[in-house]
């Protein structure tokens, strides 16, 4: 081939020397915690231990004062592991990288310095194109925590607050079904001589598992749901016993829900969660049964449910008490701290020994699947698809 015709010069087809890979410096961060202030969250992203483990590692972690209140974490508790406290907003926006749990306001954005690092949940959703466009503007770096793969392929902060939530619809269940609160009296355990309560799960995935799992743990009689028979055999297998399964067949549905006590809906879609049980069958139901909708942050997958606050989390219909909170970790602040904290604590680690998050990105295809902002330019293509937003490979940035 003459030489004009040929891609590459003379030069570049000689033999190269190696290159080897220079040995990585660690870097010092310099982490802020802002105070949560949307509505009903009372979690914060690092506890007082983890605080301290990153602070012995060399780091710096400037918190805005009570931002741990909410979750019984006095501002002496993080002084005392080293943190500095502050009554600044501002100050604490500042930072190089901010941790928080909820996304930052569009007004809370603008107080955040060009190239910063951001870590907080994304919540596609609830997010506007303007949200983007204020990112875009500040050059900053974006990671979005449930969107961070693990080295199995799983979602560890989806499935950690997913646990939190499975148990927690039983723990709720049982107290809505106490006199106390105008329940029908029954108890959900396993008391000699009187029949166990009837708890039937839709859905068999992680949220439907923990649920299962404290239901049997309290000795009630649990029948679950799922059109995967994948996830039913896996639910089986990590349960340990037999339990009653079932793909969702209308007819087999509506004769356990007629039977049933609690009815937990734990089924997520891509976009929203189809609905599974409809208002008849819910009509169906005993008077003083009790319907826990998880999945309604993605819509619900019960037709009679309605969003419900914290403040006032129950509504009855068809004679059935329904509770429909979206945020249900919110409830238990303190665990689902400790349980957000345990998966950023060996991030923040690995992002300072990597030295830098530029590295930690080359090296980490879990972490960076989390990234949807890169020095401004939007890397995502999900979220690029639901604003009509133009967005880069992230693979073309990041070598």
């Amino acid at each position: 081939m003459p030489e004009s015709l040929s891609p590459f010069t003379k030069q570049q087809l000689l033999p190269q020397e190696e290159t080897l890979e220079i040995s990585k410096h660690k870097q010092e961060l310099f982490i802020g915690i802002p105070k949560e202030t949307s509505f009903q969250e009372k979690r914060v992203c690092l506890t007082p231990d983890a605080v301290a483990a990153i602070i012995a590692h060399g780091h710096r972690v400037l918190i805005e004062s009570c931002a741990g209140k909410e979750a019984n974490f006095s501002d002496k508790d993080y002084t005392e592991a080293g943190a500095e406290i502050t009554n600044d907003t501002r100050k604490v926006f500042s930072c190089p990288i901010i941790l928080k749990v909820e996304p930052p306001t569009i007004e809370e954005l603008q107080l955040l310095n060009p190239q910063t690092i951001l870590i907080s949940a994304l919540q596609i959703k609830t997010r506007s194109k303007k949200y983007f466009e204020v990112l875009a503007s500040k050059r900053v770096t974006a990671l979005a925590f449930e969107y961070i793969r693990d080295e199995d392929g799983t979602y560890p902060a989806v499935r950690s607050l997913s646990e939190i939530a499975g148990t927690a619809s039983i723990l709720i269940a049982s107290e809505l079904m106490a006199n106390v609160n105008n329940g029908n009296g029954l108890m959900l355990g396993n008391i000699s001589g009187v029949p166990p309560a009837e708890v039937v799960i839709v859905g068999a995935g992680t949220v439907g598992e923990f649920a299962a799992r404290s239901a049997l743990g309290l000795g009630a009689n649990i029948k679950v749901f799922d059109n995967s028979i994948t996830k039913l055999r896996c639910i089986q297998i990590n349960l340990g016993q037999p339990v009653y399964t079932s793909t969702i067949q209308p007819k087999n549905l509506l004769k356990a829900l007629k039977r049933c006590d609690v009815l937990i809906g734990a089924v997520r879609g891509k976009n929203r969660s189809p609905i599974l049980v409809t208002e008849s069958m819910v009509s169906h139901m005993k008077k003083g049964a009790v319907i826990i909708d998880v999945s309604i942050d993605m819509g619900g997958c019960i037709e009679t449910s309605e969003i419900t606050s914290h403040d006032k989390p129950t509504f009855k219909k068809h004679g059935v008490i329904h509770y429909c909170v979206p945020n249900i970790p919110a409830r238990y602040s303190r665990t689902a701290s400790v349980s957000i904290s345990n998966m950023f604590t060996p991030y923040l680690l690995k992002i300072a020994d990597d030295g830098g998050l530029e590295n930690s990105l080359r090296f980490d295809k879990g972490l960076k699947n989390g990234l949807y902002f890169y020095h401004g330019v939007l890397t995502n293509k999900s979220v690029a698809d639901w604003f009509d937003l133009p967005y880069r490979d992230i693979n073309l940035l990041v070598f």
